[in-house]
């Protein structure tokens, strides 16, 4: 199953709760979430305090997008915190197992993030424990971006290798998506869309949410 994951990042940040209630009623499967720490990439957004009180209004999974330096501050509280979905990134991270342990433990679904240039074979040796690997699109920091095609040959790899090694992996796609490259994203092997602008600079919620899907 196809899940639709709005990103907040593009909602309008003075009526959140507002937002968040029409994304749902709309048909959203997945909040979604992008932490920035104005060091791993040039922008600030979400704090601890806002993500509790996100996910206290949240009818649906809270999905969790760490694009911040040290991932492993954050880890442990995200689980208390109850949220869903975490991934931080290979590339802030020395020890990928522990991080991902950290998570299992508090029965978190893990993943990996992963920036357009790094391959994706950099984290097979852990896949296995992996419950999602999150696939960017469009290089991090901002909304709006123009989306990279370079990734389709990315995720196409990477169901390739789950298919044989961890079956149930979850690919997620961050970065530009939209209706008109929904469809081959999922033939790729993606099934979880994170859509920001395209759903939130639209008057019509349920009417992107449903052209994706």
């Amino acid at each position: 199953m196809v899940k639709i994951a709005p990103s907040l990042l593009s909602s309008d940040f003075t009526n959140l709760e507002k937002e968040i209630t029409k994304v749902q009623d709309a048909g959203a499967d997945i909040l979604h979430l992008d932490i920035m720490d104005g060091h791993f990439v040039p922008n600030l957004t979400f704090g601890l305090p806002v993500i509790k009180q996100i996910k206290e209004i949240a009818k649906i999974p809270v999905d969790v997008h760490l694009m911040v330096t040290n991932p492993e501050l954050y880890l442990e509280t995200l689980g208390n915190l109850n949220i869903d979905y975490v991934s931080f990134h290979q590339e802030t991270v020395f020890h990928l197992h522990r991080q991902v342990s950290v998570l299992k433990s508090k029965n978190v679904k893990a993943g990996i993030a992963l920036n357009p240039a790094t391959p994706v074979e950099t984290i097979f040796p852990i896949l296995a424990d992996l419950d999602f690997v999150l696939i960017m699109s469009v290089n991090p920091g901002f909304g709006g971006q123009k989306f990279i095609p370079l990734v389709y040959k990315k995720i196409r790899k990477l169901r390739r290798f789950a298919n044989e090694n961890n079956p149930k992996l979850e690919i997620e796609i961050d970065g530009g998506v939209n209706d008109l490259n929904a469809s081959k994203l999922v033939e790729a092997g993606a099934n979880i869309l994170v859509a920001g602008s395209f759903i939130f600079k639209s008057k019509d919620y349920s009417g992107q949410i449903h052209s994706l899907r």
